[in-house]
């Protein structure tokens, strides 16, 4: 009896070519995400070039820097640049100077991160991105013995922003086709943040909803009062799910009450007039510093006023001192001028009454009246 069978092909992963002992570690990978390289992302696929229709591409491309573990298996995307390129119907140019200079540059500011990969701002794979994963995998200019890490960020004004990342590995029917092509692995990934960044994108995505697409920046007393309500809805619904699975409502989920049960495990066992108490305390602590620091401030801020103010005095003190002293001396030499005047004029007197004296003459005798 004969058998129907479809004809089929079997592609199994290949390993990648290894030179001096290196293997590649081809095993899923689990990539850490930071804010900061998803917003580094979106401001260039935001400010991309328009270009006429020839060289026109719907998507940038650009490079991951960061972190990676010793045995390879966790990497951590800390930063990225953008590399610019042109990308057509039959060819994709990249710039591979300006890629380098950027990554030596980079790598000065930064010693401690390396390559890791690429990025670009379409989930779509195709020969090109075949080709630039290799080039990015590649010995000479890549990550070797390591794996390129391709993330895809989606882009499009108005959807939600979608990662995606990926690891390859070299396939090709012949050698000629080897640069151009290359398999696909889909590996873990997920955006890692502290509290302070958590508070931060918070922030950023309050402005989606508002027609301006800006959003005041808020106090801490209103940002612990949000974080407070965000906290008591979450118990709220909580509490309904659990009501609900109780009820016969919902349908109960052994790993979303695993989790709950190790959540709720950790949680101390405080007293709630207990755990009034000491928010109470902690506030009036804060609220005592916070009057601290302003009136160290003020005082500081007094005792500058004040020092610029006396210095602004004696200026304008010495300043009619000086004045003073100018006035008085010319006053002093119109004095002496007066006297030396006067002393002219003492000795011209004395000068004519010596003349006078001098000019003694002998009386003459008294003529008659006919003579």
């Amino acid at each position: 009896m004969a058998v129907d069978t479809e004809p089929f092909l079997h592609l199994s992963r290949p390993l990648a070519p290894t030179t001096l002992n290196f293997h590649s570690n081809l095993s899923p990978l689990s990539v850490n995400i930071l804010p900061q390289a998803i917003l580094s992302i979106l401001d260039h696929a935001t400010r991309r070039d328009i270009r006429p229709a020839p060289t026109s591409s719907s998507r940038v491309i650009g490079a991951l820097v960061g972190t990676r573990s010793e045995d390879g298996s966790e990497v951590s995307v800390a930063s990225s640049f953008a590399i610019p390129h042109t990308e057509n119907e039959d060819q994709v140019e990249v710039d591979v100077e300006y890629q380098k200079n950027m990554l030596s540059l980079h790598l000065r500011a930064h010693p401690r991160e390396v390559l890791l990969g690429w990025y670009t701002t379409s989930h779509e794979l195709n020969s090109f991105s075949a080709l630039i994963q290799n080039f990015f995998a590649s010995p000479e200019t890549g990550t070797f013995p390591h794996p390129a890490i391709h993330l895809t960020v989606s882009a499009e004004p108005g959807n939600p922003v979608r990662t995606r990342a990926y690891i390859s590995a070299p396939i090709a029917v012949n050698a000629e086709r080897a640069s151009e092509s290359c398999l696909f692995i889909q590996v873990p990934h997920r955006l890692v943040y502290n509290d302070a960044e958590r508070s931060a994108l918070d922030l950023i995505s309050s402005a989606r909803d508002a027609e301006a697409r800006a959003a005041p920046v808020i106090s801490d007393v209103e940002s612990l009062t949000r974080s407070l309500e965000h906290a008591q809805d979450l118990l709220e619904r909580v509490s309904d799910y659990v009501g609900g699975v109780i009820d016969e409502e919902q349908e109960p989920n052994n790993a979303l009450g695993q989790y709950l049960m190790s959540a709720l495990s950790l949680a101390p066992k405080v007293d709630p007039t207990t755990v009034e108490s000491d928010f109470n305390n902690h506030i009036q602590d804060v609220l005592m510093v916070s009057y601290l620091a302003n009136s160290i401030r003020t005082q500081i801020d007094l005792s500058q006023r004040l020092a610029t103010a006396a210095l602004a005095a004696d200026e304008s003190g010495k300043a009619d001192g000086k004045d003073d002293g100018k006035e008085g001396g010319g006053g002093g030499d119109r004095k002496g001028e007066r006297g030396e005047r006067g002393q002219r004029g003492g000795k011209r007197g004395g000068r004519g009454g010596g003349r006078g004296g001098g000019g003694q003459r002998e009386p003459r005798e008294p003529r008659e009246n006919g003579e």
